[in-house]
């Protein structure tokens, strides 16, 4: 059996995968992608960002429907089933399918669709679909296999009520009632989406509030529009067991408190993807969550062999896993690490959605930072009452004596997408990052980039 040989091997075509084959190519590397799934894209493409995303913009639309009375002239309030609503987002996988396909093809970029592990350091053995055993070899490996739900070993994953973030994409019903388990980003995302296609939900959450990291007051801001549409949350619980019935799930919580449901979806952490890739064969060790440890190069403890994505962990978002995945492969070329992740913006896609990037009021607090606040809320903006989305705000955190901006929280219709405009002044120098930008620009009228002119100004007039 022949080996054919490459520049590097790219195991998985997810973001990270994708983004070093781009760069890979781009450099003049002759580059082959293994991908276990017949089709590329990865998790973040079939089972995490993009469906679940495809799946929220649905279900927002038929919210908006719902409740807005302009629509009652048009007919009665629609009730729509969690299968059909499901439907949209295939249609988005399938789009998403056939442009990444594209740039593969486009970049003549060998493809192995199978199970790929280690020989040795240098070569990978790839056991096809139809049987068929491939051996390839490269003097650089880089691993992006991505991530899977955590499943522990005391719940019944098989039981027809019993889900995780991979498979709540099989639902064929729709539950009247669903528990959460885990109430991190996707436990928080799933709670809006079932929320607002009518489902009661009790979300379980084992902290102390909602996503912790977040700046307080929008983490407060989330709760509460979670509750104002019947989203139970639970802090501080964790479960003890769970029994799977007939016709649903019983969750037993170790504070005594016992929760019936039609469908139980856990949420509760990740696992990297590196079993059955022959790391052993290596001498590679992943730790207990599946993760492999790197350095600034991306670099694992085998010298030629690099990983990026979930697999490394922090922060688990498509968005860096496509930069880490360019920089791991421009490292390779050099002797110090030419990139790193500089600031990486948070999008959570709850309803209403979240970003944020820099530091909290809590955070600079702590550090005894002379800050002030400045806030535009939606509700005030023209933009926000002619769309009819008018919850939420923008709050600018900025430092007292220099302005420089220290932290941008938004909590409202379009975000991930306005966050960017302060991301941009924050990557300027420290003499241009100020907060005297959105004093002294003009934004068009009526936007929701106007909220960065409002909340400058609100903040500034704290100072005076």
């Amino acid at each position: 059996m022949g080996i054919t040989n490459y520049d590097l091997i790219i195991l998985g075509s997810g973001p990270a995968g994708e983004g070093a084959a781009m760069n890979a190519v781009k450099l003049g590397k002759r580059v082959a992608v293994v991908e276990q799934k017949r089709v590329v894209g990865g998790n973040c493409t079939h089972l995490g960002t993009i469906p679940s995303k495809a799946l929220r913009h649905s279900v927002k639309q038929i919210y908006t429907f719902n409740n807005n009375p302009m629509f009652r002239e048009i007919g009665e309030p629609r009730w729509f089933s969690f299968p059909n609503v499901l439907k949209n987002a295939y249609d988005v996988i399938n789009q998403q399918v056939r442009s990444r396909t594209q740039y593969y093809s486009r970049n003549r970029i060998s493809m192995y669709f199978g199970t790929g592990s280690f020989v040795d350091e240098n070569t990978i053995e790839i056991v096809e679909h139809n049987g068929n055993v491939e051996t390839i070899a490269a003097r650089q490996i880089l691993i992006a296999t991505g991530s899977r739900p955590y499943r522990p070993a005391d719940v019944d994953f098989s039981h027809p009520r019993i889900y995780d973030s991979d498979t709540i994409l099989e639902l064929t019903h729709t539950p009247r009632r669903i528990i959460i388990y885990g109430a991190g980003v996707i436990g928080s995302e799933y709670a809006s989406i079932f929320s607002s296609l009518g489902v009661l939900v009790d979300l379980v959450d084992t902290r102390d509030r909602l996503l912790s990291f977040l700046d307080k007051e929008v983490s407060d801001a989330l709760s509460y529009h979670l509750r104002n549409n019947n989203v139970i949350i639970r802090n501080n619980e964790e479960y003890q067991r769970i029994e799977g019935t007939d016709d649903g799930v019983i969750l037993h919580l170790k504070s005594g408190k016992v929760i019936k449901a039609n469908a139980l979806l856990w949420a509760n952490g990740r696992t990297g993807n590196t079993a059955g890739l022959g790391l052993e064969n290596i001498g590679l060790d992943a730790d207990s969550r599946g993760q492999l440890k790197v350095n600034e190069m991306y670099q694992t403890s085998v010298e030629n062999v690099y990983a990026a994505g979930d697999v490394i962990g922090w922060p688990s978002l498509a968005s860096a896993s496509y930069d880490q995945g360019r920089f791991a492969v421009t490292n390779i070329r050099s002797d110090s690490p030419v990139n790193q992740l500089s600031s990486v913006p948070t999008g959570i896609y709850t309803i209403p959605e979240i970003s944020s990037l820099g530091k909290t009021e809590e955070e600079l607090t702590a550090e005894s930072v002379p800050y002030e606040v400045g806030k535009a809320f939606f509700s005030r903006l023209a933009r926000a009452q002619i769309t009819g989305e008018t919850a939420g705000m923008l709050k600018i955190l900025f430092h007292r004596e220099t302005l420089e901006i220290l932290g941008i929280h938004c909590f409202g219709d379009q975000s991930s997408e306005i966050v960017h405009i302060g991301q941009a002044i924050m990557e300027q120098p420290d003499e241009k990052n100020t907060l005297s930008y959105f004093l002294n620009t003009t934004f068009n009228y009526p936007t929701m980039a106007e909220a960065y002119r409002v909340a400058a100004l609100d903040g500034f007039n704290r100072l005076t």
